[in-house]
């Protein structure tokens, strides 16, 4: 059960992971016709990166409730959620100016590739890196999923003892103290009192 929460915890907390550093700044760069830092947050940069979170935060609650087969299969898409988290900001680390050319082009009203040389200074902010770890650890999650999702305990299984218990003929006090309330006698072998004794 521990590993499960565990599991569990660690996808679910990769998403929001996920989700915030999205939305907090990734490149701030300053263009050589303005005098003052311009900044681009990742969902500005890439929109796709707030439904990927949103779809792993999603796996995360299906798989309290979800068997064994639907476990491994969650656990895969996990698993790719993340590496595509992972690509998608790899691809601002590779190339940022590429991915701030529609916000330049917004302040200079230039489009194509000539707004990259009118980029004097760019930086990459520590979020970035957030995102590429809430890949990795969606990466994992998704791994140990397939693993030993398989062994997980069912959810309600604990609640099931009852019935087998009442199936078995076990005794349960509960319904005794029912069966004295209506007028019946359970301590007799026959589970049944005379018809015409009234217990009060």
């Amino acid at each position: 059960m521990r590993a499960k929460l565990s599991t569990l915890a660690a996808v679910a907390l990769s998403g929001g992971l996920g989700l915030v550093a999205g939305s907090q700044r990734w490149v701030s760069f300053m263009l050589e016709t303005e005098h003052r830092v311009e900044t681009v947050a990742g969902n500005d940069v890439n929109s796709a990166l707030a439904p990927v979170s949103i779809a792993v935060v999603a796996a995360a609650l299906a798989l309290t409730i979800a068997g064994p087969v639907f476990r491994r299969v969650l656990g895969v898409l996990v698993a790719l959620l993340g590496a595509g988290l992972i690509a998608l900001t790899l691809g601002v680390v590779v190339d940022p100016l590429s991915a701030i050319r529609g916000r330049i082009t917004a302040l200079t009203g230039i489009a194509g590739s000539d707004t990259s040389g009118m980029v004097v200074w760019h930086e990459l902010s520590p979020w970035v890196w957030a995102s590429v770890v809430a890949g990795a650890v969606a990466v994992l999650g998704g791994i140990a999923v397939v693993v030993a999702g398989g062994r997980w305990a069912a959810a309600g299984r604990k609640y099931d003892a009852k019935p087998r218990a009442e199936a078995s003929g076990a005794p349960d006090r509960i319904s005794d103290w029912d069966a004295l309330s209506g007028g019946d006698d359970p301590s007799e072998a026959g589970g049944d009192a005379d018809p015409g004794r009234d217990i009060r």
